[in-house]
Protein backbone atom coordinates (compact mmCIF):
# COMPACT_ATOMS: atom_id res chain seq x y z
CA UNK A 1 0.00 0.00 0.00
CA UNK A 2 1.36 3.31 -0.68
CA UNK A 3 1.53 5.96 2.10
CA UNK A 4 -1.54 7.71 0.31
CA UNK A 5 -3.84 4.83 0.67
CA UNK A 6 -2.91 4.06 3.83
CA UNK A 7 -3.30 7.87 5.50
CA UNK A 8 -6.91 7.96 3.32
CA UNK A 9 -7.79 4.12 5.09
CA UNK A 10 -7.15 5.67 8.42
CA UNK A 11 -9.28 8.40 8.11
CA UNK A 12 -13.01 9.23 9.92
CA UNK A 13 -14.61 12.65 8.85
CA UNK A 14 -17.85 13.13 10.26
CA UNK A 15 -20.67 15.38 11.55
CA UNK A 16 -22.40 15.18 14.95
CA UNK A 17 -25.86 16.39 14.34
CA UNK A 18 -28.76 17.31 16.78
CA UNK A 19 -31.66 19.36 17.68
CA UNK A 20 -30.40 21.83 20.23
CA UNK A 21 -29.68 20.95 23.52
CA UNK A 22 -29.51 16.85 23.05
CA UNK A 23 -26.19 16.82 24.14
CA UNK A 24 -24.14 17.32 21.00
CA UNK A 25 -21.51 19.52 22.13
CA UNK A 26 -21.29 16.91 25.55
CA UNK A 27 -20.32 14.30 23.63
CA UNK A 28 -18.11 15.89 21.06
CA UNK A 29 -16.20 17.03 24.66
CA UNK A 30 -16.32 13.22 25.54
CA UNK A 31 -14.82 11.52 22.32
CA UNK A 32 -12.02 14.17 22.51
CA UNK A 33 -11.29 12.51 26.09
CA UNK A 34 -11.03 9.35 24.71
CA UNK A 35 -8.96 10.89 21.99
CA UNK A 36 -6.65 12.20 24.55
CA UNK A 37 -6.91 15.16 22.91
CA UNK A 38 -8.79 17.16 26.46
CA UNK A 39 -7.53 15.68 29.95
CA UNK A 40 -10.42 17.11 32.01
CA UNK A 41 -14.16 17.49 30.07
CA UNK A 42 -15.64 21.12 31.03
CA UNK A 43 -19.15 21.24 32.32
CA UNK A 44 -20.57 23.63 29.77
CA UNK A 45 -23.96 24.67 31.27
CA UNK A 46 -22.10 25.31 35.12
CA UNK A 47 -21.31 29.32 35.41
CA UNK A 48 -19.36 28.09 38.85
CA UNK A 49 -17.18 26.25 36.51
CA UNK A 50 -15.46 28.83 34.15
CA UNK A 51 -13.74 26.32 32.02
CA UNK A 52 -16.46 25.97 29.29
CA UNK A 53 -16.94 23.22 26.60
CA UNK A 54 -13.68 23.09 24.40
CA UNK A 55 -15.83 23.37 20.97
CA UNK A 56 -17.90 26.58 22.02
CA UNK A 57 -15.46 29.10 22.17
CA UNK A 58 -17.14 32.26 20.82
CA UNK A 59 -17.43 34.75 23.44
CA UNK A 60 -21.22 34.98 22.43
CA UNK A 61 -21.61 31.07 22.55
CA UNK A 62 -20.09 31.22 26.51
CA UNK A 63 -22.30 33.70 27.32
CA UNK A 64 -25.55 31.74 25.60
CA UNK A 65 -24.41 27.92 26.53
CA UNK A 66 -25.40 27.15 22.65
CA UNK A 67 -23.24 26.68 19.42
CA UNK A 68 -23.19 29.26 16.74
CA UNK A 69 -20.79 28.20 14.50
CA UNK A 70 -19.17 24.62 13.29
CA UNK A 71 -15.79 23.60 15.44
CA UNK A 72 -13.27 21.26 13.64
CA UNK A 73 -11.45 18.97 15.57
CA UNK A 74 -9.02 16.41 14.73
CA UNK A 75 -7.39 14.06 17.11
CA UNK A 76 -5.74 10.07 17.02
CA UNK A 77 -7.83 7.29 18.46
CA UNK A 78 -5.94 4.18 17.97
CA UNK A 79 -4.49 3.85 14.51
CA UNK A 80 -7.39 5.98 13.09
CA UNK A 81 -7.14 10.01 12.69
CA UNK A 82 -10.68 11.25 13.12
CA UNK A 83 -11.73 14.99 12.45
CA UNK A 84 -15.06 15.79 14.14
CA UNK A 85 -16.74 18.57 12.88
CA UNK A 86 -19.50 19.81 15.88
CA UNK A 87 -22.50 21.78 14.27
CA UNK A 88 -25.02 24.35 15.83
CA UNK A 89 -27.60 22.79 16.70
CA UNK A 90 -30.07 25.56 16.47
CA UNK A 91 -32.04 25.95 13.81
CA UNK A 92 -31.23 29.46 13.26
CA UNK A 93 -27.77 28.40 12.43
CA UNK A 94 -29.02 25.43 10.08
CA UNK A 95 -27.53 26.42 6.81
CA UNK A 96 -23.91 26.65 8.58
CA UNK A 97 -24.84 22.75 8.99
CA UNK A 98 -26.34 22.07 5.82
CA UNK A 99 -22.92 23.36 4.39
CA UNK A 100 -20.75 21.30 6.92
CA UNK A 101 -23.00 18.18 5.90
CA UNK A 102 -21.18 18.49 2.35
CA UNK A 103 -17.36 18.27 3.89
CA UNK A 104 -18.07 14.56 5.62
CA UNK A 105 -18.19 11.35 5.24
CA UNK A 106 -20.86 10.15 8.04
CA UNK A 107 -23.08 11.74 10.63
CA UNK A 108 -23.93 11.23 13.92
CA UNK A 109 -26.81 11.99 15.14
CA UNK A 110 -27.39 12.85 19.05
CA UNK A 111 -31.15 12.15 19.99
CA UNK A 112 -32.63 12.90 23.72
CA UNK A 113 -34.26 9.67 25.20
CA UNK A 114 -37.01 11.95 26.64
CA UNK A 115 -37.61 13.98 23.54
CA UNK A 116 -37.56 11.65 21.28
CA UNK A 117 -37.31 13.16 17.16
CA UNK A 118 -37.35 16.84 17.04
CA UNK A 119 -37.79 18.63 13.97
CA UNK A 120 -34.34 20.48 13.50
CA UNK A 121 -33.34 16.48 13.30
CA UNK A 122 -35.70 15.87 11.26
CA UNK A 123 -34.87 18.66 8.48
CA UNK A 124 -30.92 17.33 9.00
CA UNK A 125 -31.69 13.98 8.39
CA UNK A 126 -33.19 15.05 4.50
CA UNK A 127 -29.89 16.48 3.75
CA UNK A 128 -28.05 13.25 5.09
CA UNK A 129 -30.71 11.45 2.52
CA UNK A 130 -30.34 14.11 -0.51
CA UNK A 131 -26.56 12.61 -0.31
CA UNK A 132 -26.47 9.01 0.77
CA UNK A 133 -24.59 9.91 3.84
CA UNK A 134 -23.78 6.92 6.34
CA UNK A 135 -25.53 7.80 9.70
CA UNK A 136 -24.91 5.97 13.63
CA UNK A 137 -27.73 7.33 15.78
CA UNK A 138 -26.76 7.70 19.66
CA UNK A 139 -29.88 7.45 22.01
CA UNK A 140 -28.73 10.30 24.55
CA UNK A 141 -29.42 11.08 28.96
CA UNK A 142 -30.35 7.67 29.72
CA UNK A 143 -29.27 8.32 33.47
CA UNK A 144 -32.59 10.73 32.95
CA UNK A 145 -36.11 9.43 32.80
CA UNK A 146 -37.46 8.81 29.38
CA UNK A 147 -39.46 6.77 27.23
CA UNK A 148 -38.85 3.05 26.13
CA UNK A 149 -36.01 1.60 24.02
CA UNK A 150 -38.38 -0.22 21.75
CA UNK A 151 -40.57 2.94 20.84
CA UNK A 152 -37.87 5.39 20.58
CA UNK A 153 -36.56 2.41 17.90
CA UNK A 154 -40.11 3.03 16.35
CA UNK A 155 -39.93 6.89 16.40
CA UNK A 156 -36.66 6.78 14.78
CA UNK A 157 -37.68 4.40 11.81
CA UNK A 158 -41.07 6.49 11.14
CA UNK A 159 -39.53 10.24 11.62
CA UNK A 160 -36.12 9.72 10.12
CA UNK A 161 -37.52 7.13 7.41
CA UNK A 162 -34.46 5.00 8.16
CA UNK A 163 -33.95 1.15 8.98
CA UNK A 164 -32.37 0.76 12.42
CA UNK A 165 -30.74 -1.85 14.24
CA UNK A 166 -29.60 -1.59 17.98
CA UNK A 167 -25.94 -2.53 18.61
CA UNK A 168 -26.27 -1.77 22.51
CA UNK A 169 -29.31 -2.22 24.82
CA UNK A 170 -29.68 -0.07 28.02
CA UNK A 171 -30.87 -1.84 31.28
CA UNK A 172 -33.88 0.09 32.85
CA UNK A 173 -33.42 4.27 32.60
CA UNK A 174 -33.50 7.07 34.47
CA UNK A 175 -32.60 6.46 38.07
CA UNK A 176 -32.60 2.97 37.94
CA UNK A 177 -30.23 2.85 34.75
CA UNK A 178 -27.39 0.33 35.40
CA UNK A 179 -25.98 -0.08 32.48
CA UNK A 180 -25.31 -1.20 28.80
CA UNK A 181 -25.09 -4.68 26.82
CA UNK A 182 -23.00 -4.09 23.84
CA UNK A 183 -24.40 -6.33 21.27
CA UNK A 184 -21.98 -5.23 19.05
CA UNK A 185 -19.01 -6.88 21.25
CA UNK A 186 -20.92 -9.47 22.89
CA UNK A 187 -19.95 -7.24 26.54
CA UNK A 188 -21.53 -5.80 29.61
CA UNK A 189 -20.68 -2.01 30.93
CA UNK A 190 -22.13 -1.24 33.95
CA UNK A 191 -22.90 2.44 34.77
CA UNK A 192 -21.44 4.77 37.64
CA UNK A 193 -21.99 8.26 37.24
CA UNK A 194 -18.86 10.32 36.91
CA UNK A 195 -18.20 12.83 34.44
CA UNK A 196 -14.59 12.01 34.07
CA UNK A 197 -14.20 8.18 34.32
CA UNK A 198 -15.17 5.64 32.53
CA UNK A 199 -17.49 2.50 34.17
CA UNK A 200 -16.33 -0.61 34.51
CA UNK A 201 -17.23 -3.33 31.93
CA UNK A 202 -17.67 -6.60 32.96
CA UNK A 203 -15.79 -9.68 30.98
CA UNK A 204 -18.69 -12.08 29.96
CA UNK A 205 -18.95 -14.81 27.43
CA UNK A 206 -22.31 -14.78 26.09
CA UNK A 207 -25.72 -13.41 26.59
CA UNK A 208 -26.73 -16.42 29.32
CA UNK A 209 -23.26 -16.12 30.88
CA UNK A 210 -24.55 -15.91 35.00
CA UNK A 211 -21.85 -12.88 35.40
CA UNK A 212 -24.70 -10.79 34.50
CA UNK A 213 -27.17 -12.03 36.86
CA UNK A 214 -24.50 -11.40 39.29
CA UNK A 215 -24.01 -8.15 38.26
CA UNK A 216 -27.24 -6.40 37.48
CA UNK A 217 -29.68 -8.68 39.77
CA UNK A 218 -32.16 -11.74 38.15
CA UNK A 219 -34.95 -9.58 37.13
CA UNK A 220 -33.19 -7.37 35.29
CA UNK A 221 -30.97 -10.16 33.83
CA UNK A 222 -34.50 -11.80 32.62
CA UNK A 223 -35.78 -8.78 31.38
CA UNK A 224 -32.23 -8.18 29.03
CA UNK A 225 -32.39 -11.33 27.63
CA UNK A 226 -35.99 -11.00 27.04
CA UNK A 227 -35.29 -7.78 25.45
CA UNK A 228 -32.21 -9.04 23.33
CA UNK A 229 -34.29 -12.04 21.92
CA UNK A 230 -36.75 -9.44 20.46
CA UNK A 231 -34.39 -7.52 19.09
CA UNK A 232 -32.89 -10.95 17.42
CA UNK A 233 -36.60 -11.45 16.31
CA UNK A 234 -37.32 -8.28 15.18
CA UNK A 235 -34.28 -6.40 13.39
CA UNK A 236 -32.42 -7.79 10.52
CA UNK A 237 -28.69 -8.70 11.33
CA UNK A 238 -26.10 -5.85 11.47
CA UNK A 239 -25.16 -5.48 7.50
CA UNK A 240 -22.37 -3.17 7.22
CA UNK A 241 -23.05 -2.34 3.73
CA UNK A 242 -26.43 -1.15 4.01
CA UNK A 243 -24.95 0.90 6.48
CA UNK A 244 -22.47 2.46 4.20
CA UNK A 245 -25.45 2.98 1.47
CA UNK A 246 -27.30 5.25 4.33
CA UNK A 247 -30.04 2.51 4.44
CA UNK A 248 -29.48 1.19 8.07
CA UNK A 249 -28.32 3.26 10.96
CA UNK A 250 -27.23 1.08 13.83
CA UNK A 251 -28.21 2.61 17.66
CA UNK A 252 -26.13 3.02 20.79
CA UNK A 253 -27.89 3.92 23.97
CA UNK A 254 -25.61 5.58 26.44
CA UNK A 255 -25.16 9.26 28.89
CA UNK A 256 -22.28 11.47 27.21
CA UNK A 257 -22.29 13.74 30.43
CA UNK A 258 -21.66 10.74 32.16
CA UNK A 259 -19.35 9.71 29.65
CA UNK A 260 -21.26 6.32 29.33
CA UNK A 261 -21.52 4.19 26.74
CA UNK A 262 -19.47 6.67 24.20
CA UNK A 263 -16.54 4.22 24.32
CA UNK A 264 -19.10 1.53 22.63
CA UNK A 265 -19.68 4.06 20.01
CA UNK A 266 -16.33 5.32 19.31
CA UNK A 267 -14.99 1.66 18.99
CA UNK A 268 -17.44 0.45 16.54
CA UNK A 269 -17.58 3.97 14.12
CA UNK A 270 -13.51 3.65 13.69
CA UNK A 271 -14.75 -0.18 12.26
CA UNK A 272 -17.85 0.58 9.96
CA UNK A 273 -17.79 4.27 8.84
CA UNK A 274 -16.03 5.21 5.90
CA UNK A 275 -12.83 6.18 4.90
CA UNK A 276 -12.91 9.51 2.46
CA UNK A 277 -14.82 8.85 -0.34
CA UNK A 278 -14.91 10.07 -4.14
CA UNK A 279 -15.98 13.63 -4.43
CA UNK A 280 -18.27 14.71 -7.41
CA UNK A 281 -16.99 17.69 -9.74
CA UNK A 282 -19.15 19.24 -12.10
CA UNK A 283 -16.11 17.97 -14.61
CA UNK A 284 -15.96 14.71 -13.53
CA UNK A 285 -15.27 12.19 -10.33
CA UNK A 286 -12.51 12.71 -8.48
CA UNK A 287 -10.63 10.09 -5.83
CA UNK A 288 -9.35 10.19 -3.10
CA UNK A 289 -6.29 7.93 -4.10
CA UNK A 290 -5.50 10.51 -7.26
CA UNK A 291 -1.91 11.85 -6.60
CA UNK A 292 -2.76 15.83 -7.54
CA UNK A 293 -4.33 17.96 -4.77
CA UNK A 294 -7.89 19.68 -4.63
CA UNK A 295 -9.97 20.54 -2.14
CA UNK A 296 -12.81 22.61 -1.44
CA UNK A 297 -13.60 25.52 1.26
CA UNK A 298 -16.88 24.47 3.18
CA UNK A 299 -16.90 27.50 5.49
CA UNK A 300 -14.66 30.81 6.09
CA UNK A 301 -14.55 32.05 9.88
CA UNK A 302 -13.64 35.51 11.04
CA UNK A 303 -11.84 36.51 13.89
CA UNK A 304 -10.70 32.78 14.94
CA UNK A 305 -8.44 35.03 17.77
CA UNK A 306 -9.91 38.38 18.38
CA UNK A 307 -6.16 39.75 18.93
CA UNK A 308 -5.82 39.53 15.11
CA UNK A 309 -8.58 40.74 12.49
CA UNK A 310 -7.77 37.39 10.54
CA UNK A 311 -10.39 35.32 8.79
CA UNK A 312 -9.98 31.12 8.30
CA UNK A 313 -10.97 29.35 4.97
CA UNK A 314 -11.74 25.55 6.26
CA UNK A 315 -10.64 23.45 3.12
CA UNK A 316 -12.00 20.31 3.22
CA UNK A 317 -8.56 18.25 1.43
CA UNK A 318 -10.80 15.49 -1.28
CA UNK A 319 -7.73 13.73 -2.76
CA UNK A 320 -3.98 14.19 -2.89
CA UNK A 321 -1.57 15.32 -0.32
CA UNK A 322 -1.92 18.85 0.53
CA UNK A 323 1.86 20.29 1.30
CA UNK A 324 2.48 23.56 3.30
CA UNK A 325 4.12 26.23 0.27
CA UNK A 326 3.16 24.03 -2.29
CA UNK A 327 1.72 26.24 -4.83
CA UNK A 328 -1.82 25.36 -5.61
CA UNK A 329 -4.34 26.86 -7.70
CA UNK A 330 -7.43 29.13 -7.05
CA UNK A 331 -9.48 28.31 -9.75
CA UNK A 332 -12.19 31.02 -9.80
CA UNK A 333 -9.44 33.56 -10.07
CA UNK A 334 -7.28 31.21 -12.06
CA UNK A 335 -4.21 32.59 -9.58
CA UNK A 336 -1.49 30.77 -8.18
CA UNK A 337 -0.53 31.06 -4.43
CA UNK A 338 1.28 29.37 -1.44
CA UNK A 339 0.40 29.10 1.98
CA UNK A 340 3.04 29.09 4.47
CA UNK A 341 0.99 28.89 7.66
CA UNK A 342 -1.89 26.07 7.12
CA UNK A 343 -3.42 25.00 10.30
CA UNK A 344 -4.97 22.17 11.62
CA UNK A 345 -7.37 22.68 14.96
CA UNK A 346 -8.39 21.60 18.33
CA UNK A 347 -11.57 23.90 18.63
CA UNK A 348 -9.46 27.39 18.97
CA UNK A 349 -6.31 25.64 19.81
CA UNK A 350 -4.59 25.71 16.17
CA UNK A 351 -0.98 24.19 15.32
CA UNK A 352 0.67 24.53 11.98
CA UNK A 353 0.47 21.61 9.76
CA UNK A 354 3.08 20.43 6.96
CA UNK A 355 1.20 18.08 5.19
CA UNK A 356 -2.78 17.35 5.12
CA UNK A 357 -4.41 14.01 3.39
CA UNK A 358 -7.86 13.22 2.20
CA UNK A 359 -10.27 13.90 4.72
CA UNK A 360 -8.85 15.95 6.45
CA UNK A 361 -9.70 19.76 7.43
CA UNK A 362 -7.31 22.41 6.67
CA UNK A 363 -7.83 26.23 7.98
CA UNK A 364 -5.86 28.38 5.51
CA UNK A 365 -5.48 32.61 6.30
CA UNK A 366 -7.34 34.54 4.46
CA UNK A 367 -7.01 37.90 3.22
CA UNK A 368 -10.16 38.23 1.44
CA UNK A 369 -9.46 35.88 -1.56
CA UNK A 370 -11.96 32.98 -0.40
CA UNK A 371 -15.61 32.65 -1.03
CA UNK A 372 -17.64 29.53 0.10
CA UNK A 373 -17.34 26.75 -2.13
CA UNK A 374 -14.00 28.14 -3.97
CA UNK A 375 -11.99 25.30 -5.33
CA UNK A 376 -8.13 24.65 -4.58
CA UNK A 377 -6.26 22.59 -7.21
CA UNK A 378 -2.72 21.35 -8.15
CA UNK A 379 -3.03 22.51 -11.53
CA UNK A 380 -6.44 21.34 -13.12
CA UNK A 381 -10.03 24.09 -13.54
CA UNK A 382 -12.29 22.18 -11.23
CA UNK A 383 -15.50 22.90 -9.40
CA UNK A 384 -17.23 21.43 -6.77
CA UNK A 385 -20.97 21.55 -6.43
CA UNK A 386 -23.11 21.25 -3.52
CA UNK A 387 -22.85 24.03 -1.23
CA UNK A 388 -26.00 26.01 -1.27
CA UNK A 389 -26.82 29.90 -0.09
CA UNK A 390 -30.55 29.09 0.19
CA UNK A 391 -33.44 32.24 -0.21
CA UNK A 392 -33.35 34.05 3.22
CA UNK A 393 -36.62 34.59 5.39
CA UNK A 394 -35.86 37.50 7.69
CA UNK A 395 -34.98 40.64 6.57
CA UNK A 396 -33.65 43.74 7.79
CA UNK A 397 -32.06 46.80 6.80
CA UNK A 398 -29.00 47.98 8.88
CA UNK A 399 -28.07 50.84 9.66
CA UNK A 400 -24.86 52.54 10.92
CA UNK A 401 -25.11 54.42 13.92
CA UNK A 402 -21.45 55.62 14.52
CA UNK A 403 -20.46 57.70 11.36
CA UNK A 404 -16.71 57.65 12.73
CA UNK A 405 -17.13 53.92 12.38
CA UNK A 406 -18.00 53.44 9.12
CA UNK A 407 -15.10 51.51 7.71
CA UNK A 408 -15.07 49.18 10.32
CA UNK A 409 -18.72 48.64 9.64
CA UNK A 410 -17.99 47.65 6.12
CA UNK A 411 -15.29 45.49 6.39
CA UNK A 412 -17.40 43.76 9.29
CA UNK A 413 -20.22 43.29 7.28
CA UNK A 414 -17.99 42.05 4.43
CA UNK A 415 -16.03 39.38 6.49
CA UNK A 416 -19.36 38.47 8.11
CA UNK A 417 -20.99 37.52 5.11
CA UNK A 418 -18.17 35.52 3.45
CA UNK A 419 -18.41 32.83 6.36
CA UNK A 420 -22.11 32.85 4.57
CA UNK A 421 -24.26 33.23 8.29
CA UNK A 422 -26.35 35.88 6.41
CA UNK A 423 -26.59 37.21 3.30
CA UNK A 424 -26.23 40.59 1.74
CA UNK A 425 -28.11 42.60 -1.13
CA UNK A 426 -28.64 46.11 -1.68
CA UNK A 427 -31.95 47.97 -2.70
CA UNK A 428 -31.37 49.16 -5.80
CA UNK A 429 -34.24 51.60 -5.72
CA UNK A 430 -32.49 53.25 -2.47
CA UNK A 431 -28.70 52.33 -2.65
CA UNK A 432 -29.42 50.77 1.48
CA UNK A 433 -27.98 47.56 2.59
CA UNK A 434 -30.49 44.44 3.77
CA UNK A 435 -29.23 41.95 5.68
CA UNK A 436 -31.31 38.89 4.95
CA UNK A 437 -31.10 35.61 7.58
CA UNK A 438 -32.80 31.93 8.08
CA UNK A 439 -33.52 32.72 11.36
CA UNK A 440 -34.02 35.80 14.22
CA UNK A 441 -31.12 35.37 16.36
CA UNK A 442 -28.69 35.41 13.48
CA UNK A 443 -29.56 39.37 13.82
CA UNK A 444 -28.55 38.95 17.17
CA UNK A 445 -25.07 37.43 16.51
CA UNK A 446 -24.28 39.85 13.79
CA UNK A 447 -24.87 42.65 15.72
CA UNK A 448 -23.05 41.37 18.98
CA UNK A 449 -20.27 40.36 16.50
CA UNK A 450 -19.53 43.89 14.37
CA UNK A 451 -19.76 45.22 18.08
CA UNK A 452 -17.29 43.10 19.72
CA UNK A 453 -14.90 42.01 16.72
CA UNK A 454 -15.00 45.38 14.96
CA UNK A 455 -15.74 47.71 17.00
CA UNK A 456 -18.67 48.83 15.09
CA UNK A 457 -22.63 49.70 16.11
CA UNK A 458 -25.00 48.83 14.15
CA UNK A 459 -28.83 49.12 14.67
CA UNK A 460 -31.74 47.07 12.58
CA UNK A 461 -34.59 48.56 10.72
CA UNK A 462 -37.68 46.69 9.83
CA UNK A 463 -38.96 45.77 6.43
CA UNK A 464 -41.50 43.46 5.65
CA UNK A 465 -40.56 40.80 2.69
CA UNK A 466 -42.06 37.44 1.68
CA UNK A 467 -38.90 36.02 0.28
CA UNK A 468 -35.19 36.84 -2.06
CA UNK A 469 -35.48 35.33 -4.71
CA UNK A 470 -32.71 35.33 -8.05
CA UNK A 471 -34.15 35.89 -11.31
CA UNK A 472 -32.42 35.60 -14.64
CA UNK A 473 -33.90 35.08 -18.05
CA UNK A 474 -32.91 34.53 -21.61
CA UNK A 475 -34.76 37.72 -23.00
CA UNK A 476 -32.65 40.49 -22.29
CA UNK A 477 -36.09 42.65 -22.96
CA UNK A 478 -38.28 40.91 -21.08
CA UNK A 479 -35.69 41.08 -17.37
CA UNK A 480 -35.53 44.96 -18.62
CA UNK A 481 -38.90 45.36 -18.45
CA UNK A 482 -39.42 43.36 -15.25
CA UNK A 483 -36.82 45.16 -13.64
CA UNK A 484 -38.51 48.52 -14.49
CA UNK A 485 -42.18 47.23 -13.36
CA UNK A 486 -40.88 46.26 -10.38
CA UNK A 487 -37.57 48.57 -9.54
CA UNK A 488 -38.41 49.56 -6.03
CA UNK A 489 -38.16 45.59 -5.31
CA UNK A 490 -34.88 44.97 -7.09
CA UNK A 491 -31.92 44.42 -5.58
CA UNK A 492 -28.17 42.86 -6.36
CA UNK A 493 -26.30 40.18 -4.37
CA UNK A 494 -22.81 40.11 -3.49
CA UNK A 495 -22.07 38.92 -6.66
CA UNK A 496 -23.87 41.39 -8.65
CA UNK A 497 -26.54 39.42 -9.71
CA UNK A 498 -30.38 40.67 -9.40
CA UNK A 499 -32.74 39.58 -6.79
CA UNK A 500 -36.58 40.49 -6.59
CA UNK A 501 -37.78 41.17 -3.22
CA UNK A 502 -41.37 39.84 -2.74
CA UNK A 503 -43.64 41.53 -0.47
CA UNK A 504 -45.73 38.71 -0.01
CA UNK A 505 -46.57 35.43 -1.53
CA UNK A 506 -49.48 36.95 -3.78
CA UNK A 507 -46.59 39.14 -5.14
CA UNK A 508 -44.42 36.57 -5.86
CA UNK A 509 -47.14 34.26 -7.25
CA UNK A 510 -48.52 37.29 -9.50
CA UNK A 511 -44.97 38.24 -11.04
CA UNK A 512 -44.41 34.64 -11.80
CA UNK A 513 -47.49 34.74 -13.75
CA UNK A 514 -46.74 37.97 -15.37
CA UNK A 515 -43.53 37.42 -16.38
CA UNK A 516 -43.59 33.85 -17.86
CA UNK A 517 -40.09 34.53 -19.83
CA UNK A 518 -38.24 35.17 -16.06
CA UNK A 519 -36.84 32.42 -13.98
CA UNK A 520 -37.03 32.55 -10.31
CA UNK A 521 -34.51 30.89 -7.92
CA UNK A 522 -34.82 29.80 -4.21
CA UNK A 523 -31.70 28.69 -3.76
CA UNK A 524 -28.15 30.64 -5.16
CA UNK A 525 -27.10 27.71 -6.88
CA UNK A 526 -28.24 27.45 -10.20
Amino acid sequence: MSILTDEISRRRTFAIISHPDAGKTTLTEKLLLFGGAIHVAGAVKSNKIKKTATSDWMEIEKQRGISVATSVMGFNYGDYKINILDTPGHQDFAEDTYRTLTAVDSVIIVVDVAKGVEQQTRKLMEVCRMRNTPVIIFVNKLDREGRDPFEILDELEAELKIGVRPLSWPINIGAKFKGVYNIFEHSLDLFTPNKQRVSERVEIDNVDDPRIDEAVGEADAAKLREDLELIEGVYPEFDPAEYLEGKLAPVFFGSALNTFGVKELLDCFVQIAPAPKPVKAEERIINPEEEPFTGFVFKIHANMDPNHRSCIAFVKVCSGKFERNANYKHVRSGKFMRFASPTAFMAQKKSIVDEAYPGDIVGIPDTGNFKIGDTLTSGESLHFKGLPSFSPEMFKYIENTDPMKSKQLEKGIQQLMDEGVAQLFVNQFNGRKLIGTVGQLQFEVIQYRLLHEYGAQCRWEPISLYKACWIESDDAAALEAFKKRKHQFMAVDRDGRDVFLADSGYVLQMAQTDFPKIRFHFSSEY
